[in-house]
């Protein structure tokens, strides 16, 4: 029997207990309702309907844990289920955690900006983050920050990716946050699979790729942008000069635009290695870049050992 064979069949059955879960709520047996969504969800994780139900249920029973748990569940792929982020957001606004719910609805709102009860639940929420002092913020924070600052080497990586991301110096997860797909994917031997397999280490820890780039603000202590290297006395603003005015190669524009490198500032916190690791750039290419900076009193990163 293939796997085809198997998930169709694992299918057949989820929707069965999805219709016995229906059934029994249908019949008010709310007990034995959960019972069967359960079951549906364990011949196919994915089934989206008995997700929901089963959190609606447990919603019910103030089993909120659990309930955020499925609802999240639901929300983490697309489309985007209107009616599992309301309710994953007054879960949240219920437990106080106004930034979650504050998530919630704004997905909602940036799908339907006309949607009256999330409009209703953002102004509560935007209202009780202004007033409401969380005595553990601090604590968390710090909690966070330690997380970042564990190094790529605590973790069970196979060979290429472990070699790729340290060619890129990434040592910690911070630096992961600040690293995008599109970046990972620029380097050589740096494919899918590894990328996957970063993505689910992250994934472990509650993060993303790319997470600190699009937070737009300040992020806690570790996630601040590696500092260029300057060599002489450089007026601040050069440093967001567009690396687009700079006169370079077609192929050393493509790499940079390949990296996200937008500015000189962005560029001078790069390594040769760095550079080098990016699918068909040379060190033609390098000296090419190297020789922009220096004429604007600028260097390239070197590694820290």
């Amino acid at each position: 029997m293939n796997d085809t064979t198997v998930s169709s069949i694992n299918e057949r059955a989820a929707e069965e207990y999805y219709r016995r879960g229906m059934d029994a709520e249908k019949e008010g047996n709310h007990a034995k309702a959960v019972e069967f969504y359960e079951r549906a969800l364990n011949e196919n994780p994915d089934h989206e309907s008995a997700c929901f139900n089963l959190a609606v249920l447990y919603d019910r029973r103030a089993e909120d844990a659990k309930a955020i748990e499925l609802y999240e569940r639901i929300c983490t792929s697309p489309p985007v289920h209107l009616n599992a982020l309301m309710n994953l957001a007054v879960l949240y606004e219920d437990n106080n955690h106004y930034d979650e719910a504050h998530r919630c609805l704004d997905a909602i709102l940036r799908t339907n900006p006309n949607h009256n009860r999330a409009r209703l639940y953002m102004k509560d929420v935007e209202s009780a983050r202004s007033m409401y002092y969380d005595e553990d913020a601090e604590r968390r924070g710090g909690a966070r920050n330690a997380v970042l600052e564990i190094p790529i080497t605590d973790f069970e990586l196979s060979v290429r990716s472990r070699n790729c991301l340290k060619k890129m110096n990434i040592k910690s997860l911070g630096d992961l946050l600040r690293t995008t797909e599109q970046e990972l994917l620029s380097y050589k031997n740096f494919g899918e699979t590894s990328l996957n397999e970063i993505k689910a280490l992250l994934a472990s820890k509650g993060l993303r790729l790319g997470q600190a780039a699009e937070e737009n603000k300040p992020g806690p202590a570790g996630l601040a942008r590696r500092a260029p290297v300057v060599t002489g006395n450089v007026p601040p603003e050069l440093m967001t000069k567009s690396v687009a005015d700079l006169e370079l190669s077609v192929r050393s524009r493509k790499a940079l635009q390949r990296l996200n490198i937008n500015s000189l500032a962005e560029l001078a916190s790069r390594t040769e290695d760095e550079l080098l690791g990016c699918k068909n750039f040379g060190h033609t290419s390098l000296n090419e870049i190297k020789q922009q900076l220096a004429s604007f009193g600028l260097s390239l990163r070197k590694l820290e050992e």
